[in-house]
């Protein structure tokens, strides 16, 4: 018993971690310049629908909303101005390089209402209690730690804040393995987190959903 213990030990430290296929490209700098590449396409409006977006999170002024995986920063004009200047844009990402990409933006956009926040593979790093919503847009499916994430979204969200999940179906993914989970399987992981869902729909039919959650 003990040498299956040891062995069971041995092998959960030796599984790799539930994204590892999604973030290939993120690990290193050329990799990232690629994907960076993509985020910030022009032709990006077209696929991401991104003011139909923006509608469907509900947005008010003066409300403070975080973008997660922010990336190059491309939704935080589209969410700045939504909340206005009185409200707060949280623009959050693991990579410097990409933050970096991100603040060029925000200067180049004098988006005033708009802060940075550099992550981890296991926290958000978001202010306690600080946010209405949370955008999570093409960007759980490299989540490393979902549960971990989860928390710290939690954490960072006001009471009864919401989190608004955009992603890819798996059959609609980028390449096998690269979506861990489908829809049904994101919204029973989510809310065995802390969550209850809202709402779900396609957000691009036969591509991608949009699934909207409460903190309970």
């Amino acid at each position: 018993m003990r040498i299956l213990s040891t062995l069971l030990l041995c092998t959960s430290i030796a599984l790799p971690q539930v994204a590892t296929d999604a973030n290939k490209g993120y690990k290193t700098k050329e990799g990232r310049e690629r994907v960076a590449g993509t985020l910030a396409d022009p032709a990006r409006d077209e696929r991401q629908k991104p003011n139909e977006l923006v509608a469907e999170m509900k947005l008010e002024r003066g409300m403070s909303v975080a973008d997660v995986g922010t990336g190059v920063g491309y939704m935080l004009p589209f969410l700045s101005r939504a909340v206005g200047d009185k409200g707060k844009v949280f623009g959050e990402d693991i990579q410097t390089d990409f933050l970096d990409k991100a603040k060029t933006r925000i200067a180049t956009e004098k988006l005033s209402n708009v802060e940075l926040v550099l992550g981890t593979e296991n926290d958000s790093k978001l202010p306690a209690g600080s946010v209405n919503v949370v955008l999570v847009l093409d960007t759980y499916h490299h989540f490393d730690y979902p549960e971990k994430m989860l928390a710290s979204i939690a954490r960072g969200l006001k009471p009864k804040g919401r989190l608004v999940i955009v992603d890819f179906y798996k059959s609609a993914g980028p390449g096998p393995g690269h979506i861990r989970l489908d829809r049904e399987d994101v919204i029973k992981e989510i809310e065995g987190n802390g969550f209850k869902l809202l709402s779900k729909s396609d957000h691009i039919p036969g591509s991608q959903y949009i699934a909207i959650f409460e903190k309970l």
